[in-house]
């Protein structure tokens, strides 16, 4: 159990590094589409609303993945409850992240895998 512990450690990592780069390219592509936007108004003061919320609400998730999946490879108690709270909200991102999602559940919900983060069980 503990190759799928760390396997979903660091798919979690892995996805949150994409995910950084996702935000950032969402929000560089937003912020080259204002200059063509400038002589309107409207979508000069909605575009960077836009792509400044999109892009923290990716960079959250994200850093809370790489957070929890660097604590499911020191076995912390904490970055188990995290993963799970972010795999259930990954189960909304069809269909990778519903599978990831998954994944990650049933590994962070098996018997061995909950004994493995007791804090006397601790084992590297």
């Amino acid at each position: 159990m503990k190759q799928h512990v760390s396997f979903v450690g660091a798919l979690h990592v892995g996805f949150g590094i994409l995910g950084l780069l996702g935000a950032l390219a969402i929000y560089l592509m937003l912020r080259f589409a204002y200059g063509y936007v400038e002589h309107d108004p409207i979508a000069s003061q909605i575009l960077p609303f836009v792509g400044n919320s999109i892009s923290l609400v990716i960079i959250f998730f994200s850093s809370l993945g790489i957070i929890g999946g660097i604590g499911l490879f020191t076995y912390r108690p904490w970055a188990r409850i995290l993963v799970l709270i972010v795999s259930a909200i990954n189960c909304l991102n069809v269909p990778v992240g519903t599978a990831k999602g998954v994944y990650s559940i049933w590994v962070l919900m098996q018997r061995e895998t909950i004994d493995m983060f007791e804090p006397g069980e601790r084992t590297s």
